[in-house]
């Protein structure tokens, strides 16, 4: 896996990851149950496909760049042309640069499937954009690790919206020559003391405030939160006046993959958020750094393929879904993208036999630790009836103010 084929993939990341998630599961599906009450809201009712029939011939798809990959970018790296040999269903495909442009997209109804993050997947299951995903009809769902089915990121109500395409966490990672002794918790990040001001830095983008939600967690027990993207007024306002404060240490936020990279290397940048793709290229250039799950835990991904409620090829979209998880392709773009497979079976299949472990792929004690990108509602997330929570837009608009 060469670190420039990385780096056009970690690009993507970096615009999915405004709040990456998605949705996945079904009737019929096996896994682990969703938390009653968890998803806080009751969708539209839809019906999820019963039994496939021909596919249709062609198949429209919303993806991040690196998702579906058709030999364009690279010759080698190609399992759309496999796809369309082995079902007919030709791939036409909108790479989309955010997760608005994403959601904006599948309301428009020309698109069959969407590879959705944790900020777009709960409005477009609440909006009645997407339909439930049967995955009797995914034969390759029962291969998915089970700590990504029926997630309160891809399901609502014990009832799956779609099929887990990957993940991955965000790291902590400090420059071993700068940063003595070398930490364990996240509060390097967020001392107000900080003997590193003006050389840390951290992820831009509203969902950030979930880290200082999780850090208040286990700071800050008596506000009492359960559950980092359920935060009601008193919370929200801990988090945001958390990082606020944190905003006087930081040298510069980032979004840009190479911005990062580059400022790791140079030692502009000394401490903060990272993924472990980009930690794998900082490292591939001999810069001295580390980077870890902290005893907090962290945030972090699961992007899902999502299937239309008015999908025109809905057999050609259910073929794709099956697949993006099947052991090969799986392996494919997890290579490619960056990050940990969603289908167990593709570890055997990667190039790199120690990628599965250098991405903690069937570590599920790992990912215990890892609270997955969820989009924030107004019915907060933790089962709470009592208090209403801020919703995506309240952080983003809270996210302006605390930058400035």
């Amino acid at each position: 896996m060469r670190s420039t084929r990385l780096a056009m993939a970690v690009a993507a990341l970096a615009l999915a990851a405004a709040a990456c998630g998605g949705s996945g599961g079904s009737s019929g599906s096996g896994g682990t149950a969703a938390a009653p009450g968890r998803s806080g809201f009751t969708p539209p009712e839809i019906e999820a496909l019963k039994s496939l029939g021909a596919g249709e011939g062609q198949v429209n798809l919303v993806a991040w760049a690196g998702y579906a990959e058709d030999g364009s970018n690279d010759p080698k790296v190609d399992w759309v042309h496999p796809f369309e040999q082995a079902t007919g269903c030709k791939v036409n495909t909108k790479t989309a640069g955010t997760s608005d442009e994403m959601v904006n997209l599948m309301k428009t109804g020309e698109y069959d499937a969407v590879s959705a993050s944790g900020d777009a997947s709960l409005r477009l299951i609440a909006s009645g954009t997407v339909a439930p995903v049967n995955t009797d009809l995914v034969p390759n769902y029962k291969n998915v690790f089970d700590g990504l089915k029926l997630k309160p990121w891809n399901s609502v109500n014990g009832v799956a919206y779609g099929v887990p395409h990957g993940r991955g966490a965000n790291l902590l990672m400090w420059r071993t020559d700068k940063v003595t002794p070398a930490p364990d918790s996240w509060s390097v990040v967020f001392d107000p003391g900080s003997p590193y001001k003006g050389r840390l830095t951290a992820y831009d983008s509203p969902i950030y405030i979930a880290d200082a939600a999780l850090y208040l967690m286990g700071t800050k027990p008596e506000l009492g939160i359960k559950d980092p993207y359920a935060l009601d007024d008193k919370q929200f306002q801990a988090a945001v006046d958390l990082l606020k404060q944190q905003k006087q240490n930081i040298g510069e936020y980032w979004s840009d993959y190479t911005k990062a990279v580059q400022a790791f290397k140079s030692g502009d940048t000394v401490a903060g958020t990272t993924w472990q793709v980009i930690a794998n290229l900082v490292k591939a250039d001999k810069a001295p750094v580390e980077a870890i799950l902290p005893k907090e835990g962290s945030t972090g991904w699961s992007d899902t393929w999502m299937v239309a409620a008015r999908a025109q090829h809905p057999n050609c979209a259910y073929k794709w879904l099956d697949w993006i998880i099947s052991p090969k392709p799986n392996a494919q773009v997890a290579e490619w993208f960056g990050e940990a497979p969603s289908n167990r079976e593709a570890c055997a299949q990667t190039s790199d036999k120690s990628f599965c472990d250098t991405f903690h792929a069937t570590d599920e004690s790992y990912f215990s630790k890892v609270h997955y990108w969820t989009t924030p509602i107004a019915q907060c997330l933790d089962g709470r009836t009592d208090v209403k929570c801020k919703d995506y837009s309240e952080w983003t608009r809270a996210w302006t103010e605390i930058k400035g």
